[in-house]
């Protein structure tokens, strides 16, 4: 029978179960924007990496090992703590309740309940990400086998390498709302991932402006190109950095939560 207490050792046990991802089917795309829109939207510490590089992914998770099937999507610039390279996790809408708690909450990633679709037919992917009646990003990828830039490839394996951290800010706001009672932490946070289907693709996509998940702020200036991957993904845990000035950070802690005017 279930119980609102849970036993410590079955507490202990689910701490030491990899948050692992099985077959988890991704389409990532990457582009540049203009270094000004990098500028703006990152808080320090964090800075602008050496190029104002843009990623975004839609991904469908067939099996996990912490909850039921999902889909998930996010949007990162490329960026730095102390000359460590890294990504800044904007927005992560998704699908499943109990994934969005673990990831805001262990985590710090900027999670928020969406309709999310990726759908495959033989070498064409489309992918969709909507809140509140507005579809706010749409991908359509030609699994081709080489990107839209002919140097996209090499682009991304020079600045993301076989991946970078991510960069969180974990922190709560008082129950006052007038600041934070767990002041804002920078978190780093990586994946492992074993992949068994790695197809570059060229990609189109569609930014409609939204007042509550502003990705159309990244601008495409150049469109590098899209990759699709079947892999099992381990997320790994997490560390503090460092503790960010609550009064700094104050402008880009709306992340989680709906701009209503």
């Amino acid at each position: 029978m279930s119980s609102f207490v849970k036993d410590v050792n079955e507490i202990t046990k689910r701490i030491n179960t990899p948050t692992t991802f099985y077959n988890a089917e991704t389409l990532t795309v990457y582009w540049e924007t203009s270094p000004e829109v990098i500028r703006s939207i990152l808080p320090a510490p964090l800075t602008p990496g050496p190029r104002p590089l843009v990623h975004a992914f839609v991904a469908n998770y067939p099996r996990t090992s912490f909850c039921e099937p999902y889909r998930e999507a996010a949007v990162f610039v490329l960026a730095a703590y102390n000359g460590q390279p890294g990504t800044y996790c904007l927005s992560m809408p998704i699908s499943d309740d109990i994934a969005m708690g673990l990831g805001r909450e262990i985590y710090g990633f900027p999670k928020k309940m969406a309709d999310i679709s990726l759908q495959k037919e033989d070498h064409h992917i489309a992918g969709s990400v909507s809140r509140r009646g507005t579809e706010f990003f749409h991908v359509e990828a030609a699994l081709s086998g080489k990107m839209n830039a002919a140097d996209g490839e090499s682009i991304i394996s020079a600045h993301y390498g076989n991946g970078l951290p991510v960069f969180n800010m974990k922190y709560s706001k008082s129950p006052d709302g007038r600041g934070f009672d767990l002041g804002p932490l920078l978190i780093r946070q990586t994946a492992s991932m074993d992949i068994s289907v790695r197809t570059a693709a060229e990609v189109e996509i569609h930014l409609h402006d939204s007042p509550h998940d502003p990705w159309a702020e990244l601008e495409v200036v150049r469109m590098l190109g899209g990759i699709y991957t079947v892999s099992n993904t381990v997320l790994e845990r997490g560390e503090v950095l460092t503790a960010v000035d609550p009064e700094q950070f104050l402008p880009y802690s709306n992340l989680r939560w709906d701009w209503w005017n």
